[in-house]
């Protein structure tokens, strides 16, 4: 009797979770003989003609709400998509998308709800996936709204007015999946936008190329990257008939400072506009009872673009060479000290902050400073390197065998791998580390060969100087020798570039 009991009891537990079983799926059958009738009766009133878009819309949104857990069970968005689409594409038939951007905007806000919900699938991260069908409402985008965009791309849109499609792409911002933003950018912008670079020419455009390329930065970004070759290749060849006194190659160069790499705008800079403003400074006469400054802003107007090592070299080699001259000249001839000082300070004014903090600038203008007390103190003016010569030889004299003794050392360290050259020698104070000209400057002494900077000639920016019958530039911040061997650069240590003094004909392969 009691395992009866025990049998009773659990045979009533099974009969009651059965009976709920079964009153869930009456339930179930129910709601999905509901969601049958309602669906038919839509796609009836669609074929009649009596529901219109917005209608659809709003009987599938109560749907979602009413039957949010069958709508995704049953992939409901799916359908929505098939009532949806054939009327979407009526909205947008012959529609312009650049002169409409928020045609049908106000649509899509409703049917992206319906077809996406709160949690969608970014499509873009399937990289292998063969199409969109897997995505309801990126269909509905690529197949009502892309073809009209896609028309107006190819037919209508001009690259060099971006602004039509960056206020359509803006607008879009929200309801553009970003696979289809991927698409669109990929596929219809990038290759007008190369097109357009490869017909500009900067001799005849009006228009700037950064005016209608910049804007597509926050949204193109390293894709862009293709294009800056052909660009830098177009600017470059613009630029070979260029003189300093034009300021619009500063106004065309100056945007891209900070979107060209560093190494290719400096490149570009040294290749284009350094030698054309060592030729301004070349022609640029220092007279200061009838001063021409334009030469001189020209020059400085190109401050904040041309890197600071090479707008000191510039200013070492065509400028400050023949202002301490003039300077010198003047002070030798009794003259009003107070017009001098305002001469200088005229001068000093025409720097940028940045030039004047380097210690380099900082030097000639306390030389000149120099140069005015001894002219003010009754003192003999020492004419300008002399003073430095002066010192350079007496110290080589008296350490001269130590001296050689150590940049022999020094040299035959820099021969076996071309190792920073410095050496430690002895000086007015003591031992300081020698830099690598005064090193090659030691080294042409010791071997009587004239070691003099050709005037006006750089390489890549830096100085040239002949070092006997051989063209040579100095690195300083690699610690690196270099030779001119025929129309290359070489790098060479001490005892090679010896050895092509002593025999013009040998040259480094």
């Amino acid at each position: 009797m009691k395992q009866e009991k025990e049998t009773t009891v659990l045979l009533e537990k099974e009969r009651v979770r059965l009976q709920k079983e079964v009153d869930r799926q009456k339930n179930q059958i129910g709601t999905l003989e509901l969601l049958t009738t309602t669906l038919v009766d839509i796609q009836q009133k669609i074929a009649s003609g009596v529901m219109q878009l917005d209608s659809v819309a709003a009987a599938f949104s109560s749907l979602q709400d009413d039957y949010a857990e069958e709508y995704k069970l049953h992939n409901l968005s799916a359908v929505a998509l098939s009532f949806g689409l054939p009327l979407m594409v009526k909205v947008f038939s012959g529609w312009e998308p650049l002169l409409q951007p928020h045609h049908g905007t106000d649509i899509l806000v409703v049917w992206k709800q319906l077809l996406q919900g709160d949690d969608p699938i970014d499509y873009s991260v399937f990289p292998d996936a063969n199409s969109y069908s897997d995505s309801p409402y990126v269909q509905l985008i690529m197949e009502a709204v892309f073809p009209s965009l896609r028309f107006a791309a190819v037919n209508t849109w001009e690259p060099r007015d971006p602004e039509p499609m960056l206020r359509f792409l803006e607008t879009w911002e929200n309801l553009l999946p970003k696979s289809v933003l991927h698409s669109i950018l990929e596929h219809l912008v990038m290759p007008k936008l190369s097109l357009a670079v490869d017909q500009w020419d900067p001799r005849q455009e009006t228009v700037p190329i950064h005016a209608w390329l910049h804007p597509w930065l926050p949204l193109l970004g390293q894709r862009m990257e293709p294009l800056y070759h052909p660009i830098r290749f177009k600017l470059e060849s613009a630029l070979r008939a260029w003189h300093a006194s034009d300021t619009s190659a500063y106004a065309l160069l100056s945007p891209w400072q900070t979107v060209f790499d560093s190494s290719s705008w400096e490149m570009l800079l040294v290749k284009s506009i350094v030698p054309k403003l060592m030729a301004a400074l070349q022609e640029l006469v220092i007279n200061p009872r009838a001063q021409q400054l334009e030469p001189f802003r020209w020059v400085m107007a190109w401050g904040n673009a041309v890197p600071i090592h090479h707008m000191v070299t510039l200013l070492e080699t065509g400028f400050f060479v023949k202002w301490r001259q003039v300077l010198y000249n003047w002070l030798c001839s009794t003259p009003d000290f107070e017009e001098v000082t305002r001469w200088y300070l005229g001068w000093k004014s025409l720097f940028t902050p940045e030039l004047l903090a380097n210690e380099r600038i900082r030097w000639y203008l306390q030389n000149a400073l120099e140069m005015m007390d001894q002219a003010v103190e009754g003192m003999p003016v020492v004419q300008p390197g002399a003073k430095e010569n002066i010192s350079y030889l007496r110290i080589t004299e008296r350490r001269q065998f130590e001296n050689q003794q150590q940049a022999t050392a020094a040299a035959g360290a820099y021969s076996q791998e071309h190792a920073p050259l410095s050496a430690s020698v002895g000086r007015d104070n003591g031992n300081t580390e020698m830099s690598l000209k005064e090193v090659v400057e030691m080294f042409a002494e010791q071997n009587d060969v004239q070691f003099l900077p050709k005037v006006g000639r750089l390489h890549e920016g830096f100085q040239v100087y002949g070092f006997g019958s051989v063209s040579i530039c100095m690195d300083n911040a690699q610690q690196r020798l270099y030779a001119q061997s025929g129309d290359r650069w070489v790098p060479v240590s001490l005892e090679q570039l010896l050895d092509m003094n002593r025999i013009p004909s040998k040259r480094w392969k």
